[in-house]
């Protein structure tokens, strides 16, 4: 607790605790510890504050809005220890301008510079907080270098979100004393599955092959194998190996590279279901019938052979395109690969009629050059083979749920609990205009309601929009050691089991399968013996805690490249014309999606040419007050790109041939007169390329679907 805050509280406030989130603008909100709407926190009782504060606050009322507002009165734990930025120096001395925008300037003084130059990035430890009035101090700990270096990039955001990146002496010891091939040993109690024809079909970049399917066809039914690599073979509770994925947690995917759990001799190495050669799985073998529904279950570990390495784009040309050529090419495969169709046909149907939803928003694939920049920005391609694996992992997931939960034996589920049902009233007023409507306040949303908006909106000019207004009012799936359901895919029971090589809750999840495996027909807790690892079943709990805040962070700092390096390749566009819809409309101006290039910007009110504009909201449209002209979702423009900002990660666009049109990084618009009461939001847009505005807080949270030769896999 700071000096200024003890006098707040004169020693004796209790808050309530909470996160400090701060706005770039300076305000910010603190998250209650145990759940509840946010307290609105003004700018002027922040400045012994930094984003990320674990804070006790007091409310004091409510906003003009109706928000709750109030006060911290105690800093309980930082949140902030160090910070990545661009190093400046003067006569008055030095500073650094952090990358998180969230976070103030940290003044170095001249004997902690190290050996930093002007202009260079680096990273900083504090060594003191923001308190009566003084700034936050800091020494230099690292000096990454040139902000224009691609490499340097890519160091700031690992150092920004804190990403493990090296391994550890330790670490990589173990993982070369992995042996490369099996042994007899390794064989035994194993269900010999090397006379199945079984493939892997993953993304043409992929590397690690963590999961192979294999299917056959018994009257009506089908009987599915999906095996998984038997990762927990080689990585044991409590060893180096396995102390550094769990503090990892997961896998972390840019654009040009990975950042993996484990090391490459295990992901790449003998854990990979690499094509013609023998591997450890665990498997689950599952009967289905015509209509998708589970008739039996088995699971055990396995070993197979893999017989081909196939690719989406491969699988889309035989089972989607009826390619001849390709069909010819693996003509041994296409019987298998149609009733795999056939298959997953049956059981999307069984998901969506129990009311399962699906988020099918177009994602950015980025080219990246030898140079590191981007070399094109495309939308990426989701094709019937993407859709056809994520049926089958989806199906043995949540048989996995099932099988461990019928046996009691406690285990990490991923759950997707119900939306926040003030965030759905609040949506519902918003979608009312467009004509979306969603059910009354009376009784709970159902999984089908959001699916039924879902469809009603496919194919419309505002479909992006609903999907990501639906997206912000829903909750994230987590995990957890107790089964709340899954609410997206209308589960009652489902975790993760698909993928250890990249996600440590997969490795206890397997860990638990072998575990109840052993027990030789257990039929419950009460006849399991032993403990698959130390400090089961207490620890599930800290694991799911742990392993979804890692999951988050890398989802943070995936979204974070792709987004800096769409707008470094906008600033190569400045100036240059372009064709778009509109995907957004708001107060203070348009959003415009690009056709050629798969990104968006902003067109602000106040670059309009030569006229007042008002906001209609029962319309979702923009109109001139003179001109009448308008602006709605699914309008075609023209557009001019007028600002790139990597450090705001922000686009802005002009319309083709007004005023305002395109400058260069550091020169200012010229002014267009805007007559009438400016808008709700608006903010001056007439500032140097580095200051661009901020996008309105409408666009939600995209599932990602997992890069690195994982295309087309969500994080359900």
């Amino acid at each position: 607790m700071t000096g200024r805050q003890k006098k707040k509280a004169g020693g004796q406030l209790k808050g309530m605790a909470g996160t400090l989130s701060v706005h770039r603008d300076g305000y910010g909100f603190v998250t209650p510890a145990g759940g509840g709407e946010d307290i609105f926190i003004p700018a002027r009782y922040l400045r012994e504050n930094l984003h990320g504060d674990k804070v006790e606050v007091i409310v004091q009322g409510e906003s003009p809005r109706g928000k709750r507002e109030g006060r911290i009165v105690r800093t309980t734990e930082r949140g902030v220890q160090r910070v990545t930025g661009l190093f400046s120096w003067s006569r008055r001395g030095g500073s650094i301008k952090p990358d998180d925008e969230r976070l103030p300037s940290i003044l170095i003084p001249a004997s902690a510079y190290g050996n930093a130059r002007d202009g260079e990035v680096v990273v900083a430890e504090l060594t003191s907080y923001p308190e009566d009035r003084k700034p936050a101090f800091g020494r230099i700990i690292e000096i990454l270098g040139s902000p224009d270096d691609p490499q340097v990039e890519v160091l700031t955001i690992i150092r920004k979100f804190d990403l493990p990146f090296e391994f550890p002496d330790a670490v990589l010891k173990f993982a070369k004393g992995v042996p490369e091939t099996l042994s007899d040993a390794d064989l035994q109690g194993r269900n010999d599955l090397r006379g199945n024809t079984t493939v892997t079909i993953d993304g043409e970049t992929a590397r690690d092959f963590d999961d192979a399917v294999s299917i056959r066809r018994e009257g009506r039914n089908f009987r599915l194998w999906v095996s998984i690599a038997d990762v927990a073979h080689y990585v044991t509770p409590g060893s180096p190996i396995d102390r550094e994925a769990y503090i990892r947690g997961t896998s972390v995917y840019f654009p040009d590279r990975c950042i993996p759990m484990l090391p490459e001799e295990l992901s790449n190495g003998i854990c990979s279901l690499n094509p013609d050669v023998d591997r450890l799985t665990m498997t689950a073998e599952m009967l289905f019938d015509p209509d998708g529904e589970m008739l039996a279950s088995s699971f055990y570990p396995s070993i197979i052979r893999s017989c081909a390495r196939l690719t989406y784009t491969i699988v889309s040309r035989i089972i989607e395109h009826d390619d001849s050529e390709a069909k010819a090419a693996h003509s041994l495969l296409v019987s298998d690969l149609m009733l795999m169709k056939e298959l997953s046909a049956a059981l999307a149907a069984m998901r969506s009629a129990r009311g399962s939803i699906d988020f099918d928003l177009p994602e950015a694939e980025l080219v990246i050059g030898l140079s590191g920049a981007a070399e094109a920005i495309l939308k990426a391609e989701r094709n019937l083979a993407h859709k056809v694996i994520e049926s089958f992992m989806l199906a043995a997931n949540e048989a996995v749920a099932l099988h461990l939960t019928g046996h009691d034996v406690p285990t990490l589920y991923r759950i997707h609990e119900l939306p926040d049902q003030d965030k759905l009233a609040a949506l519902a007023e918003y979608l009312r205009p467009l004509g979306y409507d969603l059910p009354a306040e009376e009784r709970s949303i159902r999984p089908e309601d959001i699916r039924n908006l879902l469809a009603a909106s496919s194919g419309k000019p505002e479909e992006r929009l609903v999907n990501r207004m639906l997206l912000r009012s829903m909750k994230q799936a987590r995990y957890a050691a107790e089964n709340l359901g899954h609410f997206g895919l209308a589960a009652p029971c489902y975790t993760h089991f698909t993928s250890p090589i990249r996600r440590y809750p997969d490795l206890v999840v397997h860990r638990l399968l072998k575990w109840l495996h052993q027990q030789s027909g257990a039929a419950g807790r009460g006849k399991l013996k032993g403990s698959p690892f130390p400090g089961f079943p207490a620890s599930l709990a800290d694991i799911g805690e742990h392993t979804s805040k890692r999951e988050r962070v890398a989802m943070e700092a995936e979204r974070d490249i792709v987004e800096l390096k769409k707008v470094q390749f906008m600033v190569k566009k400045i100036g240059e014309e372009f064709s778009g819809v509109v995907s957004g409309v708001s107060a203070f101006g348009f959003f415009v999606e690009l056709a050629d290039v798969f990104v968006e910007g902003l067109v602000h009110v106040t670059t309009l040419e030569h006229d007042s504009y008002r906001f209609v909201e029962a319309e979702m449209r923009l109109i001139g007050e003179r001109s009448g002209v308008s602006y709605r979702i699914g309008d075609p423009v023209r557009v001019v790109v007028a600002a790139a900002s990597p450090e705001r990660r922000q686009i802005e666009f002009t319309l083709a041939g007004v005023v305002a049109s395109a400058r260069a990084p550091g020169e200012e618009y010229k002014k267009v007169p805007v007559q009438g009461k400016k808008p709700e939001g608006w903010k001056s847009r007439f500032k140097p390329v580095g200051e661009a505005a901020e996008r309105p807080a409408r666009s939600g949270k995209t599932p990602r679907r997992d890069s690195g030769g994982r295309g087309g896999r969500k994080r359900r």
